[in-house]
């Protein structure tokens, strides 16, 4: 049941995302929007770039309901050597624990003393959100154990840097100590998207499993062009539904369209069974998707040839300054419409202190950098600067360094050293005590010659 290499393979992706989290071209920002959605935690994040568009109480705890399946998925799957192959018995003693949850269902009671391919399985419980199926999967692979498999996800999440999330079940149903946030869930799906099939799975409408008379369908209205009514949204594709009383309306989603993609995902929406079941989510997102696809672009901020800033150059004959420029293009998702008011940098060259400006030492090279320049958005003058990005800073050409000049410096800099001065000091000290002694020693040799005359006298 174990594969070893592809638990290997999924460290290394589970690091490379992590990193690409830290290191992408642009920053985390909100840009403001006309959107009035109903979902209370809210993160959208462009796939192009990684880079962080919109969000809203991204960090705050709050419960995932059916969501949870991604990271289900993701543990099911990369223990399972063969999905095509391997089968899996269904238990009736796993189903039955489902009684009077009010749990979705994929009817695996059909095929309880059967056994169906974990290929069924997956698509059971990622698109009709199957509760018996999720059961199903952790059942097995946490070798008759679901908690053992519990705590696989939990060691899932801790390894890919999700710090605000906890999970006691691989179905959602809710539990008090059951959470994440949108921005772990963000980590949690991107991470699932660079595994074989999940965006194939959890982006199918219908499946029809082995056995089966009839298809299971998507609880996904926004990619069920046939079922989705007003729901429907064209650019749409996957990724999960989840809804509880407690948790509200859930949706992690994408979008694609002209090129751009994005991932949303939406934790929160007004929901209590019986009283109040919109699907808020779905109109949330579908906006949301309009407003980004319509007023936002992938769009060159500074160029590697834009002057930043000028500084001073020492130890270069003939030359007293250079103009430092970005390392390289610095590329951002931002409004359509935005001017240069909007872009404010900073810069930090070397160690200059605020309002500071410090010379550079040739030699200079446009291979090395010598500071960074931090690059804000910023709406309007009233308006909270919000970091777009850092890149960093390097001369715009080749200043060597004057030999002459250099020998004159360190000259200068020996007679300005506190060592140095502290020996003047001393040596002048020295000169000025031989003097007063020297002095004294002439006058009392001269008082003796005097004696002594007088004496031969």
């Amino acid at each position: 049941m174990k594969r070893l290499p592809l638990r290997i393979i999924s460290v290394l992706l589970a690091l490379m995302t992590l990193l690409s989290c830290a290191v992408i071209g642009a920053g985390a920002i909100s840009y403001p929007n006309d959107v009035k959605f109903k979902s209370k935690r809210v993160l959208m994040v462009n796939m192009d770039t990684w880079q962080t568009v919109f969000e809203q109480n991204a960090d705050e705890r709050c419960f995932p309901a059916s969501t949870t399946k991604i990271m289900t998925y993701i543990v099911a799957y990369e223990h399972v050597t063969d999905i095509e192959k391997t089968r899996v018995p269904i238990k009736k003693s796993i189903i039955d624990q489902l009684k009077n949850t009010g749990s979705s269902m994929a009817h695996l009671s059909d095929h309880v003393g059967e056994k169906i391919t974990v290929k069924d399985l997956l698509y059971s419980m990622m698109v009709p959100s199957g509760n018996d199926a999720a059961l199903t999967l952790a059942d097995y692979v946490g070798g008759g154990d679901i908690k053992k498999f519990v705590k696989m996800m939990n060691e899932k999440a801790e390894e890919l840097g999700c710090k605000d999330t906890h999970f006691e079940n691989p179905d959602g149903l809710h539990d008090e100590n059951h959470y994440t946030t949108a921005r772990d869930l963000y980590v949690i799906t991107k991470y699932a998207l660079t595994l074989p099939d999940f965006e194939t799975i959890s982006n199918a409408t219908e499946w029809l499993c082995e056995g089966d008379d009839s298809p299971v369908v998507t609880t996904n209205y926004m990619i069920d062009k046939n079922r989705g009514g007003e729901y429907y949204y064209m650019y749409a594709k996957g990724i999960k539904t989840g809804t509880t009383d407690q948790a509200g309306r859930c949706l992690v989603t994408s979008a694609s369209a002209d090129k751009h993609s994005y991932l949303l995902v939406l934790l929160g929406a007004p929901y209590e069974e019986g009283k109040y079941e919109e699907y808020d989510t779905f109109t949330d997102a579908a906006d949301l998707f309009r407003w980004a696809l319509t007023a936002l672009e992938l769009q060159t901020v500074k160029t590697s040839t834009t002057p930043i800033c000028e500084r001073d150059v020492k130890l270069a004959w003939g030359k007293n300054s250079v103009t430092l420029v970005p390392e390289r293009d610095l590329n951002a998702v931002v409004p359509k419409d935005i001017e240069e008011k909007n872009v404010v940098v900073k810069t930090q060259i070397g160690e200059e202190k605020e309002g500071e400006e410090l010379p550079l030492e040739a030699p200079l090279s446009p291979d090395k950098a010598v500071g960074t320049a931090t690059v804000y958005y910023r709406a309007d003058e009233k308006a909270e600067l919000q970091k777009l990005a850092t890149v960093n800073l390097v001369p715009s050409e080749q200043i060597d360094r004057s030999g002459v000049l250099a020998v004159l410096d360190v000259i200068s800099t020996i007679f300005q050293s506190y060592w140095f001065l502290m020996i003047l000091v001393i040596i002048i000290l020295i000169l000025i005590i031989y003097i007063i002694v020297a002095k004294i020693h002439r006058k009392r040799m001269a008082k003796r010659r005097k004696v002594k005359r007088y004496r031969n006298f």
